[in-house]
């Protein structure tokens, strides 16, 4: 399960996706995040849904691939479509049925349905932008958008987001193994209640800290020995620059932000 984490992790390609300035790719995930926000209809999310299923085949990522992603964040939608069947109220009278103090309204059902949708949309949408996007051109990318509030914080800023993200799907890998070992020498991490549960814990975690500290202590060892500086006198192999995909690219994802706002302001 925790394998099928997607987030930070990478697919190489040489699909139109790929090839597309990182600037692009990032500025887009973000004004995506904003689209999703802003639709409050269903009908909003069928546009969506059809950019990223495109999105998905142009750039040649497996759905099988997509849906492992899904898999770990399951519990999160459940849980959040639970708290908002119950919370959902409506005009008293109009609920569905009832447990106790809890009521179930039409209402309720509505927006758990819309947050787990809207939950879902967020996660793979977000993954799309590590999964075509090398770890090195995504920190050239988040330093050429964060230049104005100065060259060495853009550089730092970048370099340490990106290390966060390339670094995840190595600690999802490494607290597997760490699990195995620790099942292997007869830990139980599933039975009992939430405070054992949380107990058993202990013997996973601290063993992740010091994994963690070893890896980051290793890794700035070896920026130092090549003379890593920070930001200040560095040249680049590949120089960004902007191309017609991106124009084509941003064009289509225009048209999906007008959409976003018709929904919203117009046909509300």
């Amino acid at each position: 399960m925790l394998k099928n984490i997607t987030i930070g992790q990478y697919l190489p390609g040489e699909s139109f996706i790929h090839k597309l300035d990182p600037r692009t790719k990032i500025l887009i995930s973000m004004l995506f995040i904003a689209c999703l926000f802003i639709i409050n209809k269903f009908i909003g999310y069928t546009v969506i849904v059809a950019f990223l299923f495109a999105v998905i085949l142009i750039a040649k990522i497996p759905f099988r691939f997509i849906f492992n992603g899904l898999k770990p964040i399951f519990l999160l939608v459940a849980l959040t479509a639970v708290l908002n069947i119950f919370m959902g109220r409506g005009p008293e009278g109009t609920e569905i049925f009832s447990i106790g103090f809890l009521k179930v309204y039409p209402e309720g059902l509505r927006v758990a349905a819309f947050m787990a949708i809207r939950l879902v949309l967020l996660i793979v949408g977000t993954s799309l932008l590590t999964l075509t996007t090398s770890p090195i051109e995504l920190t050239d990318g988040i330093e050429k958008l964060l230049k104005p509030i100065g060259k060495e914080i853009a550089h730092e800023l970048a370099m340490m987001m990106t290390i966060a993200l390339r670094f995840i799907p190595t600690l999802v890998d490494e607290t597997d193994k760490i699990m195995k070992a620790q099942k292997a020498r007869g830990a139980d991490f599933e039975s009992g209640g939430l405070m054992k549960k949380a107990k058993s814990l202990v013997p996973l975690l601290v063993p992740l800290f010091i994994s963690s500290f070893r890896r980051a202590d290793e890794l700035a060892m070896a920026m130092e020995a090549r003379g890593y500086r920070g930001g200040s006198g560095r040249t680049r192999m590949k120089v960004l620059s902007f191309s017609s995909k991106d124009v084509v690219a941003s064009i289509v994802f225009a048209i999906l932000c007008a959409w976003c706002l018709l929904v919203r302001f117009v046909f509300n």
